[in-house]
């Protein structure tokens, strides 16, 4: 059994490919590298049509669709569309049909339908929202629904301490939800949201807390409890907007996981992945503990059955394999090489 692994080096403009292999000894194999994909720091998976929707930075810049043949590993590119800000975080709706994304420079989000045909690649955009410094955008069905339970798209702006909730129509027009708006702590810097059936857990960047969201019938968000994910020993003081975390000794949050009975955070300045009990009920339960891994890790990713997780790190070249023990402790596996600024995983199954 093995999954694939996309890794987005943001410093080189490429994607890279690798095999995640289990059995006796898991690794991750190197595979192939994508290039001219200036600056791509995100990218969207349709697995079923083995399509990725790729960010990259310029003049103007843009989104490539790329086709994804699964046993090499290789991305052929086969359409371009300019967009007005330079995307931070793309993801699809279910079915693949249509493209939500969050620019985190250009303070914008927005929405465009997909071609799915011989030819695939984005329409013109359809809907387009104002925020300062959105970071995240999660489009999920209501959770407890009814046959026509909406698609609820979450954005969420750091900039602006909240999370903007909306319905998702077929065509990519956003509905504002009652409230439109959610509210993160102030000053906490919410970066990264993850659903998870009734709940939705947000990572805040400046303040490093974990926070669980009960989300209703109709998928609006109503904060829960929150638990400090920062380990105590580094020392690190809360950050601000325009801070530099290397030089001022600050928390610096970036991304969140579920795996398994687990959730797992990433800190950048201590370079450490927090482990936090996820109790039955979906409540947040205690940290686990911290593991050191690739220095300065934005982002990662867990597999589907929750056993193992790959970093990055943005100041390493180096992608690293995680086994996820049965009481939540993190077992380094290895590593295989990557390329620069690495800091979006995808683990196709």
């Amino acid at each position: 059994m093995s999954e694939l692994v996309l890794i987005a080096n943001a410093s080189d403009g490429t994607i890279s490919s690798l095999r995640l292999h289990r059995g006796e000894s898991p690794r991750l194999e190197a595979l192939t590298t994508t290039e001219g994909l200036t600056g791509c720091g995100t990218f969207a998976v349709d697995t079923q049509r083995n399509l990725v929707h790729a960010a990259y930075k310029g003049d103007p810049p843009g989104v490539a669709t790329l086709r994804l043949d699964r046993e090499t590993g290789e991305l052929r590119e086969v359409s371009r569309r300019s967009v007005e800000s330079s995307m931070t975080y793309l993801s699809l709706t279910a079915g693949g049909t249509l493209l939500l994304g969050a620019s985190y420079g250009g303070n914008v989000g927005g929405t465009w339908p997909v071609r799915v045909d011989s030819e695939p690649g984005l329409e013109e955009p359809v809907a387009r929202i104002e925020h300062r410094n959105l970071h995240c955008v999660v489009p999920s069905d209501a959770p407890k629904g009814t046959d026509s339970a909406p698609t609820v798209a979450y954005f969420v702006a750091l900039g602006d301490d909240l999370i903007a909730q909306y319905s998702v129509e077929s065509d990519g027009s956003l509905t504002p939800l009652d409230p439109p708006t959610v509210a993160a702590p102030a000053g906490s810097g919410p970066r990264h949201l993850l659903l998870d059936g009734d709940d939705a857990y947000l990572v805040t960047e400046y303040s490093g807390e974990l926070i669980r969201f009960a989300r209703g019938s109709d998928g609006a968000l109503a904060a829960r409890e929150a638990v400090v994910v920062v380990d105590p020993s580094q020392g690190l003081a809360h950050s601000r907007y325009g801070a530099d975390p290397t030089q001022e000794h600050l928390i610096w949050g970036a991304d969140v996981h579920r795996a398994g009975d687990w959730f797992v955070t990433s800190e950048r300045s201590s370079s450490l992945l927090t482990v936090v009990t996820r109790e039955a009920s979906g409540r947040l339960g205690d940290v686990v503990g911290y593991t050191p891994t690739q220095r300065q890790p934005r982002g990662f990713n867990v597999t589907d059955d929750g056993a193992f997780l790959v970093v990055v790190g943005e100041k390493s070249t180096d992608a690293e394999l995680f086994a996820v023990e049965s009481d939540g402790r993190l077992t380094s596996l290895g590593t295989a090489g990557i390329g620069h600024g690495a800091n979006w995983v995808r683990i196709l199954p």
